[in-house]
């Protein structure tokens, strides 16, 4: 009798690994994607909760909508895309200015 663990995935076909590592995967992804949407809704609740106190931070929360909105596009829309990428160049621009 040995008290060392036996490695089941040398057991295994390598289909039936493959399988195994895509469910691992997929459960690491699933738990991640939980974890950012919980913590996406603390950042929102924080930015909803409390008014901005300078250009900076009303720029801030825009930058995180127009990421969300971005996000959302298709990707042949490159119009809106390059519309963002021009007002977050703008909010850059504009607070080395200030």
């Amino acid at each position: 009798m040995s008290d060392k663990p036996v490695d089941l995935d040398k057991h295994r076909g390598m289909a039936a690994q493959k399988a195994t590592d895509l469910r691992r995967l997929l459960g690491e992804v699933e738990a991640n994607a939980s974890d950012l949407r919980r913590r996406q809704e603390e950042l929102e609740t924080q930015l909803i909760a409390a008014p901005a106190e300078s250009w900076a931070e009303a720029a801030a929360k825009a930058r995180y909508l127009l990421g969300l909105y971005a996000a959302s596009l298709p990707s042949e829309d490159t119009r809106q895309r390059t519309l963002v990428a021009a007002v977050l160049r703008d909010f850059d621009r504009l607070a080395q200015i200030s």
